[in-house]
């Protein structure tokens, strides 16, 4: 749980650099070859993010769960930046099967994403059977993988807190708060506060909102002592109404410049380690 000394009271920056949605044809600024990828992985880790939470594209630019491209894109950013944790993805929205989604845990990242439920997104659904959330779990937990507890709903806390319970899931427990996707937990202050307090005390805990929602979540977790999840994985826009398209440089330079004059200092990799329960970079 949440630990006590200097560096808890620092923000965690997350940067979510390409996702499975954002095309070219969408916003030309999205990254998604390794080479871009790194690219922005660079410009936002020299300005204070922490934490990367990758997916990895094909050559047609289509989500993919290869291994390989993984790893290209591992050795990539970790050669620009070689204190980062990596977050990978094992979203089954585009490839459901659990033997695909599970292929990155072979690369032992630090940290890999693991959704306790199932939603539906305005595309596609996202299907997590509980045998499905059991082996990811399970796998995580064999290779000293921190699981990043996707939230959508406050039923999928009451779930996690159930695998914990069992033994699936141990500690540390990290919560990921996304609101605003449609169908699932609205964005306002009142539904984010809702989450938070339903989580267990002193968890650690970061959010996010979907698209025009992104900011002002991040405000808010900002406010309460969370952390916090930008890039255009989540939104494509800077600013919504101008429909002014954003970079990931853009968009984690606002939120830090918003942090810092609120008061919170931006937590270096050692130090989000520290927070986390993260043992020494791999």
């Amino acid at each position: 749980m949440r630990l006590e000394g200097k560096s808890v009271d620092k923000l965690i920056i997350k940067a979510a650099l390409t996702g499975m949605i954002p095309t070219k044809k969408d916003t030309p600024f999205v990254p998604v070859t390794p080479k871009e990828i790194a690219r922005d992985a660079y410009k936002v880790y020299k300005l204070g993010a922490s934490v990367l939470h990758l997916h990895a594209r094909d050559k047609n630019g289509l989500p993919t769960y290869s291994a390989e491209i993984y790893q290209e894109i591992i050795e990539r950013v970790k050669d620009k930046c070689p204190e980062i944790i990596l977050c990978l993805s094992t979203s089954g929205r585009v490839h459901p099967q659990v033997e695909h989604r599970s292929e990155v845990l072979s690369l032992k990242p630090e940290m890999a994403s693991l959704t306790v439920g199932s939603l539906n997104f305005p595309r596609y659904p996202s299907v997590n059977s509980p045998e499905t959330i059991k082996k990811l779990a399970g796998l995580m937990r064999k290779n000293n993988i921190l699981p990043e507890l996707e939230i959508f709903e406050s039923g999928f806390i009451n779930y996690a807190l159930f695998l914990y319970r069992r033994g699936i899931l141990t500690d540390p427990l990290h919560f990921n708060l996304l609101l605003g996707s449609l169908g699932t937990c609205p964005a306002n202050i009142r539904d984010l506060s809702y989450l938070v307090d339903s989580l267990p005390p002193g968890s650690v805990w970061s959010a996010t909102g979907i698209g025009r929602f992104q900011t002002r979540t991040n405000v808010g977790a900002i406010l309460m002592g969370g952390h916090v999840r930008v890039g255009i994985e989540d939104s494509i826009y800077y600013n919504y109404p101008k429909k002014e398209l954003a970079t990931n440089e853009k968009l984690v330079a606002r939120i830090i410049r918003i942090a810092e004059e609120l008061g919170r200092e931006i937590a270096t990799p050692q130090e989000t380690r520290e927070i986390l329960g993260l043992s020494s970079p791999r």
